[in-house]
């Protein structure tokens, strides 16, 4: 019983630390442009040579 008093707010602490980054990287722009990456995946360079 007390090894739950110790691992419910451990598990509840990392997932507010998971929430937490996860709003910091839609803040910072991190899923803006989701297309692009896939879209260069696909284009030819002509400059590699």
């Amino acid at each position: 019983m007390t090894g739950l008093a110790v691992l419910i707010p451990l598990a509840l602490g990392m997932g507010a630390l998971g929430l937490a980054a996860f709003f910091w990287a839609m803040k910072s722009g991190q899923y803006d442009d989701m297309d692009g990456a896939a879209h260069r995946v696909l284009l030819e360079d002509d400059d590699l040579d």
